[in-house]
């Protein structure tokens, strides 16, 4: 098994998005977080996992976005990419708007970028040893990246768990379909930053992918 068989992801190519929310693997740490975030004044998801659709033209592969507003954050996700030759495993942020998440959780998302990276392994060289994928992701603050996020994918549920509970409820997700598959806790408050990094690292392959982007907050009048 080698590196060989990387891939690279083409936006243009996908014709249906998909984020996973509130898909941790411990149904007690689920329900911790859903209390934190009510206490926040988000509302408690009808179900979990919750399986959001998004339009696929917000993917991009770019290191600098425009966002709306200055309560904007990321967060690091594998993702789980459907192609003609196979399943495929890239890494992506939901990069999500945290004050519009008040309202409502599917616009919060809907209304920012999803910075994703260009690499792809494909999906049979790694589901072996699956849990033993670590997600990390750095944030600037004054200056200075911080550790932002840090642990493994046994954290989330497994994409066969995941694509099962998907087609349970009716989903498809065929050639062309990419889904963001859940995001780990944060180190510290979530917050805002203008450069998010993060990396999907594969300990047993000795390889990882990266990716990095900048936040530019748009102003509101020309």
């Amino acid at each position: 098994m080698t590196e060989s068989v990387a891939g690279v992801l083409a936006p243009a190519d996908v014709h249906t998005l998909f984020i996973a929310g509130w898909a941790g693997r411990n149904a007690a740490s689920v329900e911790a977080h859903v209390r934190e975030l009510e206490a926040q004044g988000i509302a408690r998801p009808p179900r979990t996992p919750m399986f959001y659709r998004l339009a696929p033209s917000l993917l991009t592969l770019a290191n600098r976005m425009d966002v709306s507003g200055a309560t904007t954050s990321g967060e690091v996700e594998c993702l789980l990419v459907s192609r003609a030759d196979g399943r495929w495993v890239g890494l992506g942020s939901d990069h999500t708007d945290r004050a519009l998440e008040r309202t409502s959780v599917a616009k919060s998302k809907q209304v920012c970028a999803k910075p994703v990276a260009a690499t792809l392994w494909r999906y049979s060289d790694v589901a072996p040893h699956w849990d033993q994928l670590e997600l990390r992701s750095w944030i600037e603050v004054d200056g200075e990246l911080q550790p932002y996020q840090q642990g493994t994918t046994a954290a989330m549920l497994h994409p066969d768990a995941l694509l099962e509970d998907f087609a349970l409820r009716g989903g498809s997700f065929g050639a062309g379909s990419v889904m963001f598959c859940g995001t780990l806790a944060s180190v510290q408050a979530i917050r805002p930053s203008p450069r998010f990094e993060m990396e999907l690292r594969d300990p047993v392959l000795g390889r990882a992918i990266r990716h990095a982007y900048t936040t530019h907050v748009l102003p509101e009048f020309a």
